[in-house]
């Protein structure tokens, strides 16, 4: 089922809703993305790097590290307010204007 940038983030407020801890402080928020992106960073290295997988380490995924960015980028957001469908809006707007030139189009034809 597809859910809008608003449902995921209803979702997840609900769910952490549900815990007297709450969000994590912005500061704590932030280390844990870091952490995520690195363990990103592994399975990418492991799958088109140089560095292959130990036997003995965790059968995560690319697919999984990106939900678990997603879900803590969602955390931040919720926590500060933040409608990331806005967000996005904004940031599409600056792609489409400040970057409209940058990159070769495709051909159309």
């Amino acid at each position: 089922m597809d859910k809008s940038l608003g449902e995921i983030q209803r979702e997840v407020d609900a769910y952490i809703s549900q815990f007297k801890e709450g969000y994590f402080s912005p500061l704590s928020m932030l280390a844990r993305m870091s952490e995520e992106v690195g363990e990103l960073a592994r399975e990418v290295n492991h799958q088109f790097g140089e560095k292959p997988k130990k036997a003995d380490e965790a059968d995560n995924s690319i697919e999984l590290e990106l939900g678990d960015i997603l879900f803590i980028t969602v955390c931040f957001a919720n926590s500060l307010g933040i409608d990331l469908t806005e967000a996005h809006n904004k940031v599409m707007h600056k792609f489409n204007t400040r970057d409209a030139g940058r990159w070769t189009l495709k051909n159309t034809d």
